[in-house]
């Protein structure tokens, strides 16, 4: 039986002896130990007991509760976060970033993402048909890969590359050149 903690429940374990090489070199001294109940293992002939101690029930039903950020937030749960969860979070938190048109307040500036939030779909009055509605091609399953897949972004992000590729590039000869009025003094007076 192995020394690990048992999750909270019933939990039954065989005793069926491990077979190995040496095991099977020596099968009559086979022994196999039976669990005993110790503070640590919590574990009687392979079946959970739930301890006496008011103390450590409390503290295991506390582990069982869910995790809710509480009654004034209408006992909103923790999700569990997905890679594309993760994604859409992180591009809510750069989103200053996305647009240089659009200005938002300042967020939280913790690195970290919350623990508590939900999602939704934002659905389109009537009024609405022409104006502010994406289309079914625009739709996308996330928000990332509706950003990916918007047009004026892509010209905005293909033309912020360029600017800082040049900004980086070495400048090369054209750095040295001597550009402006005197350069046709100069060219004279080099062929002198």
């Amino acid at each position: 039986m192995s020394q690990s903690k048992a999750s909270i429940g019933l939990s039954w374990a065989p005793k069926v002896p491990i077979f190995s090489k040496k095991a099977k070199e020596s099968a009559g001294k086979l022994q196999i130990k039976e669990p005993t109940w110790t503070p640590e293992n919590e574990l009687v002939d392979g079946l959970f007991v739930p301890p006496r101690d008011p103390r450590k029930l409390n503290k295991l039903m506390k582990k069982s509760l869910k995790d809710t950020a509480g009654a004034s937030w209408f006992d909103m749960p923790a999700p569990t976060i997905t890679p594309e969860l993760k994604k859409d979070l992180e591009i809510l938190k750069l989103r200053s970033v996305i647009d240089p048109k659009r200005h938002f307040k300042k967020g939280d500036k913790s690195k970290t993402l919350p623990k508590y939030f939900q999602v939704g779909t934002v659905i389109e009055p009537a009024s609405e048909f022409f104006s502010g509605r994406l289309t079914k091609k625009e739709r996308k399953a996330t928000l990332a890969d509706e950003l990916l897949s918007d047009h004026n972004l892509k010209a905005y992000r293909k033309r912020k590359v360029q600017e800082i590729d040049e900004s980086r590039k070495p400048g090369g000869v054209e750095k040295w050149k001597i550009k402006g009025r005197n350069s046709r003094k100069r060219a004279k007076d080099r062929r002198r």
